[in-house]
């Protein structure tokens, strides 16, 4: 079968074409004929970091977490799912699953769920890593309807599904972007703009939140905007972080008495830890989908099998807006 593999870390010049060897299905895991998969920051990190990542895939590998397809085989042990079905998930791409970045993969069936009937397959795609990660964000949180909600980055990945999930569990939602364009898309969803080069924290706390402050904050930005998120939130609220390798004072949290959620979605597939849990928020999150409650937003520019170094530079670039995604066949 086709591939794009890494024989090196580094750069996207090391991504090359290549024939490898169709996986054969094993029991408990499904074989999957890739449609699409989509491009997330930690595909990524492991392409440039590699072995400084305790998950980074033996070489040659083959990248790519999220995707969507159709099973082709079906091994001993799966009754969920049956030759034909139309799937999606993030189940490889790291340590010793190979990724979707080929014609064919694995993928345990612990880690899918059927496809959205409602999305493409394009669509598809761009949901499972950052959908179970604004999913288990807010559920960790225990967003309820009617609180005040504050996404820091809502245009981005995690961050424009995360500002729907809370919107549909009917919290009122206020949402950080850079520019017009960030902002409009956040309003789109029905959520509040607020735009963090025009405004400090405090001026938008107390514009929303009379000077009470937020019930729950998600912080997709992380790093020093951490910060801000501990400034935004109110006495005894949730703050759930995706990004939180950093050194950082914690005396808001204690003196706020703040609970801080630390959102690693891949340590499912990493430990092999509960992985039924990423498949249940997988088949959560579809049945919103099919409900009108979520829609992946997809970068304008689209990107074959082959073009996969242009699409990891697309997403460095900082110029896409909605999720980088790549169509296999």
């Amino acid at each position: 079968m086709k591939a794009m593999t890494i024989n090196n870390f580094g750069g996207t010049e090391e991504f090359v074409a290549a024939e490898v060897a169709k996986p054969q299905v094993t029991a408990g895991n499904v074989l999957v004929r890739i449609a699409a998969t989509s491009v997330n920051t930690i595909d990524m990190m492991i392409r440039q970091m590699g072995a400084d990542l305790p998950f980074a895939p033996k070489l040659p590998g083959i990248l790519g977490m999220d995707f969507a397809g159709t099973i082709e085989a079906v091994g001993d042990g799966v009754t969920e799912f049956t030759v034909g079905d139309e799937i999606y998930g993030c189940a490889g791409g790291l340590g010793d699953l190979p990724g979707a970045l080929a014609e064919f993969m694995l993928a345990d069936k612990r880690l899918i769920a059927h496809k959205p009937k409602n999305l493409t397959m394009k669509e598809a795609a761009a949901i499972p890593l950052v959908g179970i990660t604004a999913l288990e964000g807010l559920t960790r949180a225990n967003v309820k309807a009617g609180q005040k909600v504050l996404v820091h980055g809502g245009a981005g990945g995690v961050g424009h599904l995360a500002v729907q999930l809370a919107k549909h569990f009917g919290a009122d939602v206020y949402s950080t972007g850079g520019n017009a364009e960030q902002l409009a898309l956040i309003e789109s969803f029905g959520a509040t703009g607020i735009n963090f080069k025009d405004e400090t924290v405090d001026q938008y706390v107390e514009k929303h939140t009379s000077n009470v402050g937020f019930d729950m904050v998600f912080d997709t930005v992380g790093g020093g905007n951490l910060t801000n998120s501990f400034a935004a939130a109110k006495l005894n609220a949730q703050v759930s972080t995706t990004l939180s390798l950093l050194e950082v004072d914690l005396s808001p949290v204690h003196f706020k008495g703040l609970s801080l959620n630390v959102i690693f979605m891949l340590i499912p597939m990493i430990h092999d830890f509960n992985r039924q849990d990423h498949g249940d928020k997988l088949a959560k999150l579809a049945q919103i989908v099919e409900a009108g409650g979520m829609r992946p937003v997809l970068d304008e520019q689209d990107f074959s099998l082959e073009d996969a170094a242009k699409a990891h530079d697309r997403l460095a670039s900082g110029q896409a807006m909605g999720k980088v995604v790549i169509s296999v066949q």
